[in-house]
């Protein structure tokens, strides 16, 4: 199972916390309140559903958990190429969370 010390479990926090902070600075300094909120469910779903796969009672359970979380990693990266494309975010910022995100290894 994937307790508080597995990696995955760990970045996946990481990668939540991140998405918080990223959804902060979009509501206070670039006034986006739509696109940020989205941003914000699906980025802190991921490390949601992988701690429910925690507690998952069958091996079916456990899959599914994680095929959710697998799919709000998808909309996460939806969601933060239209902030890029509709200039929330420039290249910079979208590059450092993004290669963050799509490079499991650079998450700390």
């Amino acid at each position: 199972m994937l307790t508080e010390d597995n990696n995955l479990y760990k970045k996946s926090f990481a990668f939540a916390v991140r998405a918080v902070k990223l959804y902060r600075f979009l509501i206070q300094e670039e006034k986006e309140f739509v696109i940020s909120k989205q941003l914000l469910r699906s980025g802190t779903s991921i490390g949601a559903n992988i701690a429910e796969a925690n507690g998952a009672i069958s091996k079916a359970e456990f899959s599914s958990k994680l095929s959710i979380a697998y799919k709000e990693g998808l909309e996460t990266k939806y969601w933060l190429s239209l902030l890029k494309e509709s200039k929330y975010i420039d290249q910079m910022k979208f590059a450092k969370f993004y290669i963050q995100f799509s490079n499991p290894q650079g998450l700390k």
